[in-house]
This record gives structure tokens, C-alpha cells and sequence, in this order.
């Protein structure tokens, strides 16, 4: 049986994997994936050697892992285990979910075996929305739960992030806005109708955390993670709107056009206006019927 922090970890490195839009032959370096998923090497290793042996990755003697083949994996969402998650995350926005549970107690609802309903419940501990109780069960973390509260956690992005672009220790890093550029290309090249709802997540999450990086403020990548973390449920739940993902990927693109050539102003103003028009997409009181958290 793998190791549920080894699964946990393989499937972060493969929704990076999807996201990069990384072809066969792709070498996957221990020291990038170190950085991205904040842990040692070793349980990189095996997370990796999990993917090699799935067909995903290959392992090349003397000189690592190489991206082989994501068409093996199973397609975004389709598997048990995330439609599970996906079912947790809305079950426990519903208030369906307790505030406390046990793994057996969701291996009895979900009728999914413990041993995955642990790899979920890591998975969920590590994006920050459940910790595990002191000897027994885990507790889900506080959440967005209603409009107003929604509405807050962008007024508060809308607040800081442009602010951040505009912080005398901004700098701008070419690496940085290349990786968040091939990103929103794959999502404009056709990943607006192909990724899952979790893929175009992370890749709004991973854009909007990275400009928060370029500010030079070692406390705005922090806040905006934890926003991110506290809306993921709110946004797993809205129906899955194809359109305003495209819309949404050409205003980052817009945004990234600024930056590259310099006009740091304008690109924050595009940022506040982003922020803006994603409030007014997606704060409906349609996402909250049900809700009773």
C-alpha cells in the first residue's frame, strides 16, 4: 500500500504536470519540485516513482525523471478520489459535514475504503481546510460560508494585491512570468474547455500567489495563499462556467503583457479590475443556497 503522503504528493506533482502543459521528455528536476511542493526530496522520490510506475513519468538511470506519458493518468475529476473530495468539500459547505469527523465515519458515508478516505483527508489537510484533532478524528477549518463573507475575502484581495505591484521592493522576475505565462497559454490554447475544475483552481490560485511573490513583501504571498485556501470550497461549488474561465485568462494574459513591458501602474490597474469583475462574476447568491455552515 503506498504511503498516503507519497499519493498526496504524486497528485500535486501531476496537476503541475497538467497545468505546465509539460510534453514527453520534460526533465522533472528534485530541486523545482522541492520548492513547489515544500518538502524533502525524499517523499519527492517516491511520489515520482509512484507516477513512473502508472506510465506517467519514466525513471532514466543516472539522470532522473523524465514526463512519459499524462495521457495515462485519469482524466481530471474522473477519478473516485476526487470526485469524493470534491463531495467532502461540498457536503461540509452544506453543512451536511459536522465540524468533526473521523475517517471511519466517511469511510461509512462516502463507501470508499479508509486507507483512501486517509489519502483524501491529507490531501484536504495540506490545502489547509482540515487538521487532525489531538488523538482522535480531524476538524474541518473555518470557511467563506456566505455572500458577504465571499465578497470580503476579494474586497481584501482587491486591497493588497495591486498594492503589491506597486511596493517599492517589487521586482520583476523572467522566470517567474514566464512559468505563470505558459500557464495562462495552456489555459488559453484550448485548457479553458479541457482542465478540471480543480486544474483551473490551482492555476488561478498559482497566478495571483505569484504576482504576490514579485512584491518583495515577505507576508502578501502568505495572505493571499490563505484567501486562496479559504475560497477553494465556495469555488468548487459554483458550476463550472467555460466562458468566464476564457474571460478570466485574458485578463491575466493582459495583466502579464503589462508587466513585460514595464508598465507596473497599468498592470495593477488591470489587477483591481480584474478582482473587480471576478466579485461581480462570481458572488451570486446562487453558490450559497444550501449553505448552512
Amino acid at each position: 500500500m503506498a504511503n498516503p503522503l507519497h499519493e498526496q504528493l504524486a497528485e500535486r506533482i501531476l496537476i503541475d504536470l497538467r497545468v505546465e502543459g509539460l510534453e514527453a521528455g520534460h526533465h522533472l528536476t528534485e530541486a523545482k519540485l522541492e520548492k513547489l511542493l515544500s518538502t524533502s526530496r525524499s517523499p519527492i522520490r517516491a511520489a515520482l516513482a509512484l507516477l513512473a510506475e502508472r506510465g506517467i513519468v519514466e525513471q532514466i538511470a543516472n539522470k532522473g525523471f523524465f514526463v512519459k506519458n499524462l495521457q495515462a493518468a485519469p482524466d481530471s475529476q474522473s477519478s473516485g478520489e476526487d470526485r469524493i473530495y470534491l463531495a467532502i468539500a461540498d457536503d461540509r459547505l452544506t453543512g451536511k459535514l459536522p465540524q468533526d469527523v473521523t475517517e471511519s465515519e466517511l469511510s461509512r458515508r462516502y463507501d470508499m475504503p479508509r486507507n483512501a478516505i486517509h489519502r483524501i483527508l491529507t490531501r484536504i489537510a495540506r490545502e489547509g481546510w482540515i487538521e487532525p484533532r489531538e488523538g482522535r478524528g480531524y476538524r474541518f477549518a473555518p470557511l467563506i460560508d456566505s455572500m458577504s463573507a465571499y465578497r470580503e475575502n476579494y474586497q481584501l484581495r482587491r486591497m493588497l494585491e495591486p498594492q503589491g505591484l506597486l511596493c517599492e521592493t517589487f521586482r520583476i522576475d523572467a522566470d517567474m512570468l514566464a512559468r505563470l505565462r505558459r500557464q495562462q497559454e495552456i489555459v488559453r490554447d484550448g485548457g479553458w474547455q479541457s482542465l478540471g475544475q480543480i486544474e483551473l483552481f490551482e492555476t488561478n490560485s498559482q497566478f495571483h500567489e505569484g504576482l504576490a511573490v514579485l512584491s518583495g513583501n515577505r507576508f502578501l504571498p502568505q495572505i493571499i495563499a490563505r484567501q486562496n485556501q479559504l475560497r477553494r470550497l465556495v469555488e468548487y461549488r459554483q458550476t463550472l462556467n467555460r466562458e468566464q474561465v476564457r474571460q478570466q485568462n485574458e485578463e491575466h494574459l493582459a495583466i502579464l503583457d503589462a508587466l513585460e513591458t514595464n508598465e507596473i501602474s497599468r498592470a495593477a490597474d488591470l489587477l483591481a479590475a480584474h478582482l473587480e469583475n471576478a466579485m461581480v462574476r462570481k458572488a451570486r447568491p446562487a453558490i450559497f443556497d444550501g449553505v448552512t455552515i
